[in-house]
């Protein structure tokens, strides 16, 4: 295996009107040999414009990709030692599995025992040994799926590139694909660039995620992290079900202020957050750490309350999720199922103030407190 490197990598297209849009705006990452990396973001962001510059199906503008040791920015797909699984399972309808399986290494001219050992050794690792006599219109949406891997793996590639493979799957067998996909990858110890939408799915399979919005890397970094110290408000916002709330904030008399209520701050918080005395904020806090005052186990004394107007109630059997306003923003509490809640009731909620987060309102960066 490999690993892949992007060395300020730029991508522009030409739109009908021919003005340059740049989809990927000035890249530069290394993604370690060995690694489950995803790429995330919503649609246009330049992830899977980002994956296609790797397999050589889109040439950079400028910049250069390495993969290993090697400058790839001018060979051919096939020359980079790269295997692809798409969203779509692109198979040869009229051909048996073990057929589908072998096509590559054929054209590459592989001997036939090498053929046959690499295809029985992909089938091994996938549980595909009783459908290699089967056509893929014999098979379900999955074992589909897990051909396209299958046809990945008997090329041995040095990285295996992921566009969107369990989009096309139902929720269940997504969840399933997802445990398959972890496992898989501890077996192979691949490298593998994976691209979804679903950052769900990025924060189970990536040991490091690239979020991006609008061609630029808006963070890198593990789930964890990625998590609990967003770099930005995108990132806040876009990492986490349901997303962080936004409210709008400010900082006086040594407390923090916002519509209905005011928190007392740590003198530490207060000291990292002077430079906006007088001035508006961004706070953030995730719908987990808003509790109902009813329920919120270790924090039954906190003094950090404020009542606010429940709207609507999701019930979901394992948590609640209650609507509410502060300020004009709708914000969102998860809280446990045997919290009293519903639509038309005045309810204290109480604030983890131990979990939240800060971000100027200009420039939408996380504050450091």
């Amino acid at each position: 295996m490999a690993r892949v490197e992007f060395r300020n990598v730029r991508k522009e297209f030409q739109d009908q009107s021919k003005e340059n849009f740049t989809a990927v705006a000035g890249s530069d990452f290394v993604i370690n040999d060995k690694e489950f990396v995803v790429f995330v973001g919503p649609s246009g962001c330049g992830k899977t414009t980002s994956l296609r510059m790797i397999a050589g199906l889109e040439h950079q503008t400028s910049g250069d990709i390495l993969i290993g040791d090697r400058v790839v920015n001018k060979l051919h797909p096939k020359d980079r030692d790269i295997a692809m699984v798409f969203q779509d399972y692109a198979l040869y309808p009229h051909m048996t599995i073990r057929d589908n399986l072998s096509f590559g290494l054929k054209n590459l001219k592989k001997p036939k025992a090498y053929i046959d050992q690499k295809v029985k050794e992909a089938a091994a690792i996938l549980d595909m040994e009783p459908m290699l006599g089967r056509k893929p219109r014999e098979l379900s949406g999955g074992q589909r799926q897990r051909v396209a891997l299958g046809r990945a793996i008997v090329r041995d590639p040095q990285v295996f590139l992921f566009d969107e493979p369990l989009s096309n799957l139902d929720a269940k067998l997504r969840v399933q694909m997802r445990v398959e996909l972890s496992e898989l990858h501890k077996r192979l110890g691949a490298t593998i660039v994976y691209v979804t939408h679903d950052q769900v799915e990025a924060m189970t399979l990536g040991e490091r995620i690239v979020v991006m919005n609008r061609g630029v890397i808006q963070q890198i970094a593990n789930p964890t992290e990625l998590y609990a110290r967003p770099q930005n408000m995108f990132v806040a916002g876009f990492i986490g079900s349901p997303p962080m709330n936004f409210i709008d904030a400010s900082v006086e008399s040594g407390r923090l202020v916002v519509e209905g209520g005011s928190f007392e701050l740590p003198a530490a918080t207060l000291e990292a957050l002077s430079p906006y005395a007088g001035r508006k904020l961004i706070l953030g806090i995730r719908p987990e750490d808003i509790h109902g005052d009813d329920y919120a186990p270790g924090l039954e004394s906190s003094p950090h309350r404020m009542t606010a107007h429940i709207q609507v109630v999701e019930h979901l059997g394992s948590e609640n999720l209650l609507y509410f306003h502060i300020g004009g923003r709708l914000v969102t509490a998860k809280v446990h199922p045997e919290t009293k809640a519903y639509a038309g009731l005045d309810k204290p909620f109480i604030f983890d103030l131990r979990k939240i987060h800060f971000f100027d309102p200009e420039t939408e960066m996380r504050i450091e407190t």
